[in-house]
């Protein structure tokens, strides 16, 4: 198995009215991403307005590294919750700090994209972006635990 780093560069940055981390009432932000001029020009968004919904791969880079988690825990640390371990959940503090939002896109101008409900805040490096399209989306019957139901009850309020 090759254990090599990979070295990635932000596309952009999140520009949001969120500056920390809370797990709760996504729905209503809006935020834009903002594009590196020196690495892209309006030309790389063409053609994204076409579409309702994005994803957003971010680096939450304001995770400390003595928060990563890498065995079981009770999500956000509720006891009445099973222990679960972090590739069964979506916690930030992931070991590589990787996060994917689905967003509602509102608008492309220039170097900016204006979105509402992704779940980073202020300032988060932004990775890549990619058109949302359903037929990414799952095939047959979704499966989850009711403790997640319960944990995403007011994430998207």
């Amino acid at each position: 198995m090759k254990t090599e780093s990979i070295q990635m560069k932000p596309i952009g940055f999140v520009h949001s009215p969120r500056t920390e981390m809370v797990d709760d009432l996504w729905a209503s932000v809006v935020s834009t991403i903002e594009l590196d001029s020196v690495q892209f020009t309006a030309e790389a968004l063409y053609g994204l307005e076409q579409f309702s919904h994005i994803e957003v791969i971010f680096y939450m880079d304001q995770v400390k590294l003595d928060q990563i988690q890498t065995g079981a825990r009770h999500p956000r640390n509720r006891t009445d919750w099973p222990m679960v371990g972090i590739f069964g959940q979506r916690a930030k503090a992931r070991p590589n700090r990787l996060g994917v939002s689905r967003c509602r896109l509102l608008k492309v101008k220039g170097l900016t994209i204006t979105v509402q409900a992704l779940d980073a805040i202020d300032q988060t490096p932004v990775l890549d972006i990619k058109p949302y399209l359903k037929e990414f989306g799952p095939k047959g019957e979704i499966v989850q635990p009711e403790w997640s139901k319960a944990l995403m009850d007011r994430y998207y309020v």
